[in-house]
């Protein structure tokens, strides 16, 4: 067994970046800039959005990070939002979720201009993605899936993959990334029928389901590649606080050829896409000629 190790794989994205800032730069143009909200009190939002600061100013991108407290009225938020989308050293915009339940998320996000939309959430970069635009952001994770698997030179092509889950941020859209490199692909989620059967057929099995610890050896083919998306907090009996995939790593390592930890596996790789996204709204608005291949 071998690990996917996101850490190592997006280190060589992050400073592929860093090389495109530094083309950038000496073009006249200042770095792009990526806007975040974290509304409400949330501490796993809060560290997510410490990290992809830290990650934003080891790669040449300013960040400006809206922080409000969960009683801001929505008629606030959106006209920070339309600020934002006005400003034009701003290349990238994120509310990170989830929200305080009591706000509408859908509406909020609907305020980001989609030239904008660093996380790829808009129903209209979706689709622009789906029906195969190359002049828009694709989610952050379902491509950073793609990225660790080319870093690690595992080809999906002729492969038969296998993802357990299926939302609208990783499931879906990974299936049509899957789609468009040639894998053949299932989607599973909680009404598959022998789903252990299906899972075993794969050569390359994605776990995003959000249930921690769900995926031992008894659902991988021996020899397959285990990319595990969950990030899940489970509490030991003595009252710690853990960490821990989709997959039950000891059980299913022993199956897997290649396998992602959790955490150090998709994570650091999702923070990656977004400075990637954020860098290519900036190329895109500023019509900047700057080629954006960053691959190994």
């Amino acid at each position: 067994m071998q690990l996917l190790d996101g850490k190592q794989a997006s280190s060589y994205y992050r400073a592929k970046i860093l090389e495109k800032i530094e083309q950038l730069k000496k073009t006249g143009a200042p770095p792009p800039r990526l806007a975040a909200f974290l509304i409400g009190d949330n501490k796993a939002s809060a560290m997510y959005v410490r990290m992809k600061e830290k990650a934003c100013s080891e790669s040449g991108i300013a960040t400006r990070t809206h922080i409000l407290d969960g009683q801001t009225p929505e008629s606030e938020i959106i006209e920070l939002i339309k600020k934002e989308n006005a400003d034009p050293e701003t290349a990238g915009i994120l509310v990170q979720l989830p929200l305080p339940k009591h706000y509408d998320e859908k509406k909020i996000l609907s305020f980001i201009d989609p030239a904008k939309d660093a996380d790829c959430f808009l129903p209209q970069n979706i689709g622009h993605m789906f029906l195969g635009d190359e002049t828009t952001v694709i989610p952050c994770t379902p491509l950073g899936v793609m990225k660790l698997l080319k870093y690690y030179k595992i080809s999906v092509a002729s492969k038969e993959v296998c993802i357990i889950g299926r939302s609208n941020i990783v499931g879906k859209p990974l299936a049509y990334l899957m789609l468009k490199e040639n894998a053949t692909v299932t989607v599973c989620h909680s009404k598959t029928l022998n789903l252990k059967d299906v899972a075993r057929r794969a050569d390359i099995l994605v776990a995003a389901i959000g249930r921690a610890n769900m995926i031992d050896a008894s659902y991988i083919k021996p020899g397959a590649v285990v990319v595990d998306v969950g990030i899940n907090r489970i509490e030991t009996p003595d009252k710690k606080q853990l960490t821990c995939g989709d997959c039950d790593f000891d059980s299913a390592s022993k199956a897997a050829s290649w396998i992602t930890p959790v955490p150090g596996g998709v994570g650091p790789m999702t923070i990656a896409m977004l400075l990637y996204n954020t860098l290519y709204n900036y190329v895109l608005i500023k019509k900047i000629d700057i080629k954006m291949d960053i691959e190994p």
